[in-house]
């Protein structure tokens, strides 16, 4: 836990110093980056409910014990949930955890609003934005150099959309909490963010509303949903850890 400690620290101050560092290559704003850090936002969201449809539909790895753990009648503070729990998480992936946390999800919903921070938005930072922002940072100080120039809207739409994605699962678990920041209630009330009722249709029907953010994503990740099923994907068979 104090190792995990420390790297949080250090790839939170990371991201951070990155995504300022991209800021600054903004410059001055102009008319285009409102709509910009708007489209990044509707791409962030799309992001979150597309990941979220995968991980949903994807089978669990059976013959390893999820189905035990997912299945599990007693009481999971117990010494003998968390053995089983340690031995069955040692036996798969990263992947294949994430998989199963987003099963596991839909029959405890408020579990996920418990979580640490680290534990909701950790893999996001380290695999995929702060990665991403690096890269932002290395191509607009490499763009002059090579005659080239990086406009500051499509930058400001790339922040706009990396920090959608870094905090997606964050976002996700103040749906299921009853308490939250000031920060979190003003964009909702200005759309930026999701209710906790349009987000419960998802929770009825696990067959659409799949985006977390603020929702905009949804009419088209629901056509495409339903094609897929449509032609014999998104089993429903999928939503459980089997034997």
């Amino acid at each position: 836990m104090k190792d995990n400690g420390i790297l949080a620290r250090i790839a939170y101050a990371a991201l951070a110093l990155s995504i300022a560092a991209n800021l600054w290559f903004v410059g001055r704003p102009g008319w285009a980056l409102i709509p910009a850090m708007l489209a990044g936002w509707y791409l962030a969201d799309m992001m979150s409910g597309a990941i979220h449809m995968y991980m949903d539909y994807r089978p669990c790895r059976p013959g390893v014990g999820l189905d035990r753990l997912y299945f599990y009648e007693g009481s999971r503070e117990s010494d003998d949930y968390q053995a089983l729990f340690r031995r069955t998480m040692r036996r798969i992936g990263p992947i294949e955890r994430l998989v199963f946390d987003f099963k596991n999800h839909h029959p405890r919903p408020d579990a996920l609003g418990r979580r640490r921070l680290w534990r909701q938005i950790g893999s996001t930072v380290i695999i995929a934005t702060l990665p991403a922002s690096l890269l932002l940072n290395l191509l607009c100080l490499a763009a002059p150099g090579l005659g080239l120039a990086v406009p500051g809207w499509l930058v400001g739409g790339a922040i706009s959309f990396l920090i959608g994605g870094t905090f997606a699962q964050y976002f996700h678990g103040t749906l299921h909490r009853p308490h939250n920041p000031w920060f979190v209630r003003a964009m909702r009330r200005t759309g930026l963010l999701m209710t906790p009722q349009a987000h419960q249709i998802h929770h009825d029907t696990l067959a659409r509303d799949f985006s977390t953010n603020c929702g905009w994503s949804n009419p088209v990740l629901n056509r495409l949903f339903n094609h897929l099923q449509r032609r014999g994907g998104m089993d429903r068979r999928g939503l459980e850890p089997g034997a």
